[in-house]
């Protein structure tokens, strides 16, 4: 089901004229039907709110026409009474909607937030690679707020409308029909440019949304760390104040036009209700003077005329409110909807006992087309057809023994990296199959296969929380013993028991209060924590210098023993020592062997490692 894709200054029209779509109204239904006895408590409470409103006048109008004239001082005293118990039943049930409205909004909020956060969360690495982090976002928030928005303001507002229109219209018609009339002559009046002016409101609204939107992405991607640097590196602050301020201006002229065709529509309801007012005074006035109509009937249907206008107002806009609050559950529904491209099969097993055996069968691999894995409307612009034209691996034949350390060298975008990808089944292989242990991957449960593989890339990722977190995200019942024992085996204790609040130390985000080498160990400490059979180490040490390199090393050595470890690295210094390497160019194994091996072979493995001996650092990386 394709999500309406507006934009904001063609919006209005196109929800005006579009149609109300059943099964999204089915399927939002779905989500609301836990609270269905909430929504019918509010809807209760709503109606009896419409009529109770319609009690004063009556009271009012008895006071005037049948208290007064008989002189009943009791009957005067009883009525006053009525009044204000009738004040305080309205009251009540003002306090008893909004708990039923906030029970059944921030209900729903969880329930669509939820299942939208463990659907992102089933997704494969592919639908991030495309994905607008900030879009995805918006969707878990604002249209969440917006789905919500639908299931109490707009129903409240359209039940209510209604309610109070048609009872009020009602009680009109049987106190004096001719005033009810001339109340109704008019509505036009107000109407008409009432319908405008919501519109143009409305679409003020979105432009505000959507310039608000903007000034965030600006203020989110300068705000972290590595865009403040940037931004200071480069030295562009006054680009950087220049294009905030004119977006920040658009937003305060916005919010100024917003603010006067907000004031002119109240004025204008204040006037038309003025005049209709005056109208029934008036003739109403006459007909009291004629004795066709008693005063207390009079000043009721005053008050009854003013209680018309404004629900009116609110059902003109009535169709493109619920489409608006419709449009918001498209959007979720787009994400939940969404095709999920590794799942696990129905009777997938748990891998036993993991022994980190190894094999590529006859593997071929191409990224997945976008439609396959990612939204179009979150999806980054060119990154659509990401290398889904083309294989990245071809025909690879491969087996690693428990134990042994295999290095997978060659140039940039050779498809190293992907290979490792397809052991922790982060993509399915397009064609032949990597087993683990002897099981397909494609067999097991996909906790179970990345419970028994650890990672450590270039750039290890932490979040935004203590060293402690951090290392518990591999172990959440970690002793403190036990994180000392990672930290002194990954070289990275010391640094941790300088720190003056020591685990409790806040990383900062992505890690940056931390150097290159401490995030490496604190990766390895990680991983070390998590105790796999198997160990992929992703370009670990290539962006440190050589005291950092040696001490990232000597972290991994710990890590590496008695474990498979796949070593993907540029550096021929960090894999001279493994038991297999592997030499990939285009997709494909093209050279194979221990270092000696592919030394004496003297092809490109050999070429390149005779650079590495005679260069200042005794290593050099391959190249394309």
């Amino acid at each position: 089901m394709a999500p309406h894709r507006l934009r904001p200054r063609e919006d209005e029209e196109a929800l005006k004229d579009a149609d109300i779509d059943r099964r999204v109204l089915r399927r939002a239904w779905g989500f609301a039907k836990p609270f269905r006895w909430s929504i019918a408590g509010f809807l209760v409470a709503i109606v009896a709110s419409a009529l109770v409103g319609l009690v004063p006048p009556l009271i009012f109008r008895r006071i005037i026409d049948v208290a007064i004239p008989a002189g009943d001082r009791r009957q005067i005293w009883v009525l006053g009474g009525l009044t204000v118990v009738v004040a305080l039943t309205d009251a009540a049930l003002a306090i008893v909607q909004r708990w039923y409205s906030a029970r059944i909004g921030e209900g729903l909020i969880y329930e669509l937030r939820v299942a939208l956060f463990d659907k992102v969360q089933q997704m494969p690495v592919a639908f991030f690679t495309r994905t607008q982090t900030g879009a995805l976002i918006s969707r878990l928030n604002n249209d969440v707020v917006g789905a919500q928005t639908a299931a109490t303001s707009t129903l409240g507002s359209v039940v209510s409308n209604v309610i109070v229109l048609v009872t009020t219209l009602t009680t009109m018609l049987l106190l004096e029909w001719k005033l009810t009339i001339l109340t109704l002559v008019v509505l036009p009046l107000f109407i008409l440019p009432a319908r405008r002016v919501g519109r143009r409101l409305a679409n003020i609204a979105r432009e505000q949304m959507d310039l608000n939107s903007r000034l965030n992405t600006q203020m989110t991607e300068r705000f972290n760390v590595a865009g403040a640097t940037l931004v200071k590196l480069f030295g562009q602050s006054e680009e950087e104040h220049r294009e905030f301020a004119q977006r920040a201006s658009k937003v305060r002229d916005n919010g100024i036009r917003s603010a006067m065709y907000g004031r002119v529509f109240f004025v204008a309801l204040g006037i038309v209700a003025a005049v209709g007012a005056a109208m029934i005074y008036g003739v109403g006035g006459q007909q009291v003077i004629s004795g066709t109509i008693q005063v207390g009937t009079l000043v009721a249907m005053a008050s009854y005329a003013g209680r018309i206008y404004q629900p009116l107002t609110g059902l003109t806009n009535a169709r493109v409110d619920i489409m608006s609050s419709l449009v918001s559950f498209e959007r979720v529904f787009e994400v939940l909807d969404a095709p999920v491209a590794i799942v696990d099969k129905p009777s997938a097993i748990d891998l036993p006992a993991p022994t980190g055996r190894i094999e590529f069968d006859h593997v071929s691999f191409r990224y997945p087309p976008a439609d396959d894995v990612t939204i179009a409307s979150l999806t980054l612009p060119g990154a659509e057809g990401q290398d889904s034209d083309r294989l990245v691996l071809q025909d690879v034949d491969l087996v690693v023994q428990p134990g042994q350390l295999l290095a997978l060298v060659g140039p940039s975008g050779a498809g190293k990296s992907t290979l490792a990808a397809l052991i922790p089944r982060l993509y399915d292989v397009t064609g032949g199959a990597v087993r683990v242990d002897g099981h397909d991957v494609r067999d097991l449960t996909g906790e179970s296969l990345r419970a028994a593989i650890g990672v450590v890339s270039q750039d290890p990722h932490l979040f935004h929380e203590t060293i402690g977190d951090n290392l518990r995200y591999a172990r959440p019942g970690a002793t403190v013993a036990e994180l000392d024992a990672a930290c002194r085996a990954a070289q990275i204790y010391g640094t941790i028991a300088a720190l003056p609040d020591g685990y409790d130390t806040v990383v900062g985000e992505r890690g940056y209060r931390l150097s290159g080498g401490e995030k490496q160990r604190l990766a390895i400490a990680r991983l070390l924590l998590k105790d796999p059979a198997i160990i992929i180490l992703d370009e670990a040490t290539s962006s440190l210098d050589n005291e950092n390199e040696a001490a990232v090393q000597a972290a991994l050595d710990a890590a590496l023993t008695d474990r498979t470890a796949i070593v993907i690295a540029h550096r021929l210094s960090t894999i001279r020592s493994a038991d297999l390497i592997c030499v990939i160019d285009d997709g494909r194994i093209v050279e194979r062997g221990t270092h000696e091996e592919l030394v004496a072979a003297g092809g490109l493995y050999a070429r390149q490692s005779e650079l590495a001996f005679f260069s200042p650092a005794g290593d050099a990386a391959i190249p394309a």
